[in-house]
């Protein structure tokens, strides 16, 4: 396959990449290749990447078979990778099983932990060092926004988290896509994604938090790009101080009785 990127895209990429050095000389990236127009558009551009960069690394792809169906068919994924000259392979993990056996647990964090977890066993058996994921500018925001209403803490996730349990590093070079960006590239380029197995897909707290800051936005054209800024760390303005144990507060409130 003869690979091009627009410039607009490539210099997108080329930001993240550099402002977060996300990319080293020898580095064995894995890419977590669900199907779906986001992790096919990455699996494109860092094949680009590959071919552009001064950098010397190598690429391979994996797929995780959560097992929602039983015609999840990944040979479309297999003939794209096999264009791009990059080894693909792809496992079954019994996630649906998994799910209905916790039954009242959230199914999102279910799917997500055990498909983090077959990608780093693979990954380690492999001997990649790094883990890219197509998360972009949206899930970056949307994370934000679910982690303050649902367990009252102000964090996302980052473009390049080291694990120190694994040694491995993930990154995340689409962080200055917004989602439209990539439903677009993946047209431009006429890649037909695979359709999502999952049987939440549409139904989640994602989802949610979706479409509330589209119906905000409406009334207030700049929220997203506030939202935005304020995942940077040097935004956070005056917060409450930590809250103190009932020992921590013994002495003080012994000196007002």
């Amino acid at each position: 396959m003869k690979i091009h990127m627009p410039q607009a895209y490539f210099s997108k990429i080329m930001r993240a990449i550099v402002e977060f050095e996300l990319i080293d000389r020898g580095d064995h990236i894995l890419i977590g290749l669900s199907g779906g127009k986001d992790s096919i558009f990455l699996t494109y551009a860092l094949a680009v990447m590959r071919q552009r960069l001064k950098k010397n690394f190598s690429l391979s792809a994996f797929t995780v078979n959560p097992m929602f169906t039983e015609d999840f068919n990944t040979e479309r994924i297999r003939s794209f990778c096999t264009s791009l000259d990059i080894p693909y392979e792809v496992r079954n993990v019994d996630i649906r099983g998994i799910i209905h056996e916790q039954k009242g647990k959230d199914p999102c964090f279910t799917c997500a932990f055990f498909r983090r977890g077959a990608v780093n066993r693979y990954a380690l058996e492999k001997g990649c060092n790094k883990i890219a994921y197509a998360h972009h500018n949206d899930d970056a925001v949307e994370t934000l926004l679910m982690s303050l209403f649902y367990s009252g803490q102000i964090k996302t996730f980052t473009p390049k988290t080291y694990l120190d349990r694994t040694g491995l590093t993930v990154i995340r070079p689409l962080v200055y896509f917004r989602e439209q960006e990539t439903r677009d590239a993946v047209t431009f380029h006429g890649f037909e994604p695979v359709a999502s197995p999952c049987p939440f897909d549409g139904h989640t707290v994602r989802q949610t938090v979706k479409e509330l800051i589209a119906k905000l936005s409406i009334g207030n054209p700049l929220l997203y790009e506030h939202l935005a800024a304020a995942m940077r760390q040097n935004t956070l303005g005056e917060l409450w101080p930590p809250a103190k144990t009932r020992e921590e507060m013994k002495a003080t409130y012994m000196n007002y009785m």
